[in-house]
């Protein structure tokens, strides 16, 4: 039975930098799979910190703030939605992905919220 998984792309200063080209092939090859597998859903890239905004409700009233988050070690680089039989099936395809050399990927089950089920 196939699951859904959101992919988080993260920035890690522990990751290795790849030259552009490189970067570009592997991610099609990353796709091409994805695709022919049927495993491949929405995703794409996201802009930087200085696009960002923060929403939160604090005592009846909207709070909109600027980023960049200087709290924030890592940056949200953008996602991917995929199906896989397993999480361990999801990671071992997302670790052909340049973010995977690049940053970090995190790998998160998608689930059905408790008054749905």
């Amino acid at each position: 039975m196939s699951n859904q998984y959101l992919v988080i792309h993260m920035t890690d200063s522990t990751g290795i930098p790849l030259p552009r080209s490189e970067d570009q092939r592997i991610l099609g090859e990353w796709a091409e799979e994805g695709h022919a597998a049927g495993r491949l859903g929405e995703g794409a890239p996201v802009a930087g910190p200085e696009e960002a905004k923060s929403v939160a409700v604090r005592d009846g009233k909207v709070l909109v703030t600027d980023g960049p988050f200087p709290e924030f070690k890592e940056w949200f680089a953008g996602y991917d939605l995929i199906t896989a039989d397993s999480i361990g099936e999801a990671a071992a395809y997302m670790a052909k992905h340049p973010t995977a050399l690049l940053g970090r990927v995190y790998i998160l089950p998608v689930v059905k919220l408790p008054w749905e089920e």
